[in-house]
């Protein structure tokens, strides 16, 4: 690849990666938890070749990596009862997400479609587990992601 040239990323479902790839994931968290000492150990309890590992292993990154030091966007419909935003955010800053911007339109038919930005680069847990936390809260309907920047 040239200098010039820019990478381009996507978000892809788990279920349609080759395995492979779902391996060399799995190898880059075994050592990062500490679950295995070497890349030898990692690649032979995840029955992967080495050359396979170092494939894929500088392309291939769970979602919460690609999202550290970034800003998120996210697009929440809340149901329209007292405390639903204020418990969204103090889930949020609970686990020191930087709240950048909130929007809130005006409730319809019991719900109000919310965008929330947020910046990750001091989460406490990864994206992931943050975005399951706020799916838990009681009054929020429908939770994705709008953007990274």
């Amino acid at each position: 690849m040239k200098s010039s040239d820019k990478s381009v990323f996507y978000l892809v479902r788990e279920e349609i990666l080759p395995e492979a790839i779902k391996k060399t994931i799995k190898v880059k968290e075994l050592l990062k938890r500490g679950e295995a000492r070497t890349i030898n150990e990692a690649v032979e309890q995840m029955e992967l070749s080495r050359s396979a590992y170092y494939k894929y292993k500088d392309y291939v990154f769970p979602f919460y990596e690609a999202s550290k030091e970034k800003i998120v966007t996210l697009a929440i419909l809340l149901e329209h009862k007292p405390g639903v935003l204020s418990r969204v955010l103090n889930t949020i800053a609970n686990d020191s997400g930087s709240i950048l911007t909130i929007n809130q339109g005006i409730p319809l038919q019991g719900v109000a479609n919310t965008t929330i930005s947020i910046e990750t680069r001091d989460l406490a847990i990864d994206l992931e587990a943050l975005l399951d936390k706020l799916r838990m809260v009681d009054g929020v309907k429908r939770l994705e992601v709008l953007g990274q920047a």
